[in-house]
């Protein structure tokens, strides 16, 4: 099935890298102008970059997500240049995993900071927009360690549920002016954190997957490509895991 976008304009943070640039580069190839958010100028520089080499649209913007002011900024500038903004991926995200009692206080703020109060500052921001034209879409990048829990990330677990509740809150919210708001919950994806497990570790967490390998960033791209469609206006308020069916 061919997806309908209508020369929409969306902007995806921590589209630098992994499931991000992923799903920038998905948005892109059906035609929808991408705005490229990471922290990193060089890294949403190259995606953005690749993107026009593929003949596509794509802007590249560097800003701290977890500074509510540079936020403000960015997203009143953008919709000043753009007019609107139509589709809002909430990527980005940081791990500092740590068991509780070694956990410190600098680490639970940069996660929820970055993973959780971002979204908030975006969707405030960008949301607007879309109620006053009454179209949009929302997708926000969970993780299934929101729904199941995970040792030693009690900051990204409680982001990632944080973040799965706030979707269910604004879709409640933006329902009324046809703005639609989403998750996506990945489970073990290929990307540069998965990269730096041991061997023996990838193994263990393969043989908990009934697919018995983990997923690639397409795989979310495709998912969240769908959700950001026309055809998936009747949907919203939703968290599909996308994980090979660890989670069932």
């Amino acid at each position: 099935m061919s997806l309908t976008f209508n020369h929409r304009t969306a902007l995806v943070t921590g589209a630098g890298r992994g499931i991000g640039k992923a799903i920038a580069e998905s948005l892109a190839k059906n035609g929808v102008t991408v705005i490229c958010i990471s922290k990193s100028a060089d890294s949403c520089g190259a995606t953005a970059a690749a993107i026009v080499a593929a003949g596509g649209k794509a802007k590249a913007l560097a800003v701290d997500v977890a500074n509510g002011a540079a936020v403000t900024k960015a997203a009143a500038d953008l919709i000043a240049e753009f007019g609107t903004i139509d589709i809002l991926v909430n990527n980005a995200g940081i791990t500092r995993d740590g068991l509780l009692f070694r956990m410190s206080e600098d680490d639970w703020n940069a996660v929820l900071s970055t993973n959780l109060s971002s979204c908030y500052y975006w969707t405030k921001h960008i949301g607007r927009s879309m109620t006053q034209k009454r179209w949009g879409r929302i997708v926000n990048i969970a993780s299934v360690v929101g729904l199941m829990g995970n040792a030693g990330q009690a900051n990204y677990c409680a982001a990632k549920a944080g973040l799965i509740g706030f979707t269910k809150a604004i879709a409640k919210e933006f329902a009324a002016r046809t703005v639609t708001c989403n998750a996506v919950a990945p489970g073990f994806i290929k990307t540069d954190m998965t990269a730096a497990l041991p061997p023996e570790a990838a193994e263990k967490i393969s043989s908990l997957i009934p697919l018995k390998r983990l997923g690639e960033a397409a795989d979310i791209a495709h998912m969240t490509t769908f959700l950001c469609s026309e055809e998936a206006a009747y949907i919203t308020g939703q968290v599909f895991t996308v994980d090979g069916g660890m989670v069932m």
